[in-house]
């Protein structure tokens, strides 16, 4: 019984120290937002060279506690609803400029249907096919991805897509996804990663 106990205790510390190394790069942390501990965890094989960028479809927030609330509302869903171990997106980007711990740079994600155990997805909280993202947003992004790259969480060849190129949806959404085809790791032609 004290040897259950003790793998129990390594457990709970061991992950507690691997949310911290997943809410770095200047990151609003699980533990910050009052998020819910997953319910199991799988690990992705580092570094990633995958990027999916989508949106939530939900309302647009512009404050720290309106993003968090949010946040919070979409984890729940996730976890109650659709049965997932824990909020889908790796990342979650809000109209506050602030980036948000999803499954975060070391856990498989659950945000596009066969792609999770081989990339990152980011999610930026709204309707972007009528909100319009903000330059803080992009930036908050930018800047999480010049992050991963230097704490070795993606590959320094990185590619971006959008989620509508992998699967059928409008995410994320038009207005957003005219801005990131501009960034020079976008990835126009996806039938490479498409067959991988």
């Amino acid at each position: 019984m004290a040897r259950l106990h003790s793998a129990v205790v390594l457990a709970l510390a061991l992950s507690s120290l691997l949310t911290e190394i997943a809410a770095d790069c200047d990151v609003v942390s699980k533990k910050q937002w009052d998020g819910l501990i997953p319910v199991h965890v799988s690990y992705l094989a580092r570094p990633v060279s995958l990027v999916i960028v989508q949106h939530t479809v939900t309302p647009f927030c512009r404050t720290d506690a309106g993003c968090e609330e949010l946040v919070r509302n979409i984890q729940t869903n996730h976890m109650e609803a659709l049965q997932y171990w824990d909020i889908g997106p790796s990342f979650l980007v809000g109209g506050n400029g602030k980036v948000y711990e999803g499954s975060g740079w070391l856990h498989v994600g659950a945000h596009t249907y066969g792609y999770n155990s081989r990339s990152i997805g980011v999610a930026f909280i709204g309707n972007f096919n009528t909100d319009e993202p903000s330059g803080a947003m992009l930036e908050a992004l930018r800047s999480l991805l010049r992050c991963g790259v230097e704490r070795g969480h993606l590959a320094g060849d990185y590619r971006v897509v959008a989620h509508r190129q992998l699967i059928a949806s409008e995410s994320p959404g038009r207005k957003l996804y005219n801005q990131i085809r501009r960034w020079p790791e976008w990835l126009e032609n996806v039938d490479s990663i498409k067959n991988a």
